[in-house]
């Protein structure tokens, strides 16, 4: 499990609109990893959501950009999310 994409997914501004495991402003990280789940571009097209923001996957509200994330915390939050985000322990 990658201990560091939970801890940055938990962090900053991200919680403000996600949870693990239920649907807040946005939708959970384990709905993302479902619906993501066997497409081969998954990672690279949440990584540029996450970078860039955008809106409409999910509903009207959209997602801000979050430029200043590093190439590596994005690599271990993307990670996470993919595997389902699973709880640290």
């Amino acid at each position: 499990m990658d201990l560091a994409g939970a801890r940055l997914a938990s962090s900053g501004t991200c919680v403000a609109c996600h949870a693990a495991d239920r649907k807040m402003i946005g939708p959970s990280y384990q709905d993302v990893a479902a619906k993501y789940r066997g497409n081969a571009d998954a990672h690279a097209l949440l990584a540029q959501k996450i970078r860039k923001g955008g809106g409409g996957t999910w509903g009207a509200m959209p997602m801000p950009p979050n430029p200043g994330v590093s190439d590596n915390d994005l690599k271990h939050i993307v990670d996470w999310i993919l595997a389902g985000a699973p709880a640290p322990g």
